[in-house]
């Protein structure tokens, strides 16, 4: 990835602060949309102040297409896109509101679709692209209380392979990963911390996002990457 220019979303969350380190211990150069001014705040507590520096931040809503457009005119070209930005609701469905609903498949589903259609157009025009993309576990083993989450991450997995498929005549490749629970500090906080040994560590799934942004996965594509840890 040196001298790659990598568009991180997510960046500065639970999965994004094990990732980002990786993606700049590659010499790429990065930029991450963001939402949260604090979340950079705790980005920068955990880089060296001269990696931080070599971040370029845009404050930039995902699913409102104007803003995406924007991100990506500005960015000018874009070789690697890797999409973290996602989140679940719980709930039964037979109980769920319908704006939670719309708020799962924006955050999760839209946010994905608009990040990358922008970036395929700028992919094709170079005729190179790395597209990872994040699902889950229950895009292919729904659970309980997660119709929606499950629903939304089922699209990601679909739309990912679609785009490989689409883009079969190109050099851009585009496939996703499917961790069970990640061990984040909000899963944690949810959840417990009595099996977070078991589940699957940041730092590892980083390693799998980097490989799948490289040259040497050029001849993969459309592929649904199982990560599960011990879960």
């Amino acid at each position: 990835m040196e001298d790659k220019q990598v568009l991180l979303t997510g960046g500065t969350g639970g999965l994004g602060l094990g990732v980002t380190p990786a993606i700049l211990a590659h010499q790429a150069r990065l930029t991450i949309s963001y939402v949260e001014d604090s979340s950079v705040e705790k980005l920068r507590k955990q880089l060296s102040f001269a990696d931080f520096e070599r971040i370029r931040f845009v404050k930039t809503d995902l699913s409102d297409e104007v803003s995406v457009k924007r991100l990506i005119n500005d960015l000018g070209r874009v070789d690697i896109l890797i999409h973290l930005v996602g989140g679940f609701v719980m709930g039964k469905t037979h109980q769920f509101e319908m704006s939670e609903w719309q708020k799962c498949l924006n955050l999760n589903l839209t946010t994905t679709f608009l990040i990358c259609k922008y970036c395929l157009q700028k992919m094709r025009h170079y005729n190179y692209g790395r597209i990872v993309t994040i699902g889950s576990r229950g895009a292919v083993q729904p659970a309980a209380n997660l119709s929606a989450y499950c629903a939304a991450k089922a699209g990601v997995v679909a739309l990912t392979k679609s785009i490989a498929e689409e883009t079969k005549d190109f050099n851009i490749t585009a496939n996703v990963i499917l961790p069970s629970v990640i061990d984040t500090p909000a899963n944690r906080k949810a959840m417990g911390e009595n099996q977070a040994n078991r589940w699957v560590k940041p730092e590892s799934l980083a390693e799998i996002i980097c490989f799948l942004a490289s040259e040497a996965a050029g001849e993969l594509r459309g592929a649904a990457i199982e990560v599960y840890g011990k879960v």
